[in-house]
């Protein structure tokens, strides 16, 4: 149904969060800040992967609140997206019923690739 891909320079990110430290919380979740150990690296993946959402659901940055993507991890480490409030009421007027997420980082970059199923595809398909 969609797809996006998102890639954040590490330092920037950090840089960014230096200047602005009330940034992280603005940008996420309490059990975002604590999956990433606050490490900017892991932080700057998690919003390149808020960013790919978005992009995976067709809209913009300021269509939804950033609290209302989550970006967990499962326990065997994988990340998940959870959507909240305004975001999964726009995905299920969408249709989508699953988004499938990868992240990635270095030092240097983070990026995520994020696809959109339908709510119609079968657990197992695709």
């Amino acid at each position: 149904m969609g797809v996006g891909v998102d890639i954040v320079d590490v330092a920037r990110f950090a840089l960014v969060l230096e200047r602005h430290p009330r940034l992280a919380e603005r940008l996420f979740t309490e059990d975002e800040r604590r999956d990433a150990r606050s490490r900017p690296e892991r932080l700057a993946a998690r919003f390149a992967a808020k960013e790919a959402v978005l992009k995976a659901l067709c809209v913009g940055i300021g269509a939804v609140p950033w609290h209302s993507i989550e970006i967990r991890s499962e326990p065997s480490g994988a990340p998940t997206v959870l959507l909240h409030g305004v975001a999964a009421s726009l995905a299920t007027r969408s249709g989508v019923g699953r988004l499938h997420v990868s992240l990635t980082h270095t030092s240097v970059t983070a990026a995520a690739f994020v696809v959109a199923s339908s709510a119609k595809e079968s657990p197992g398909a695709g």
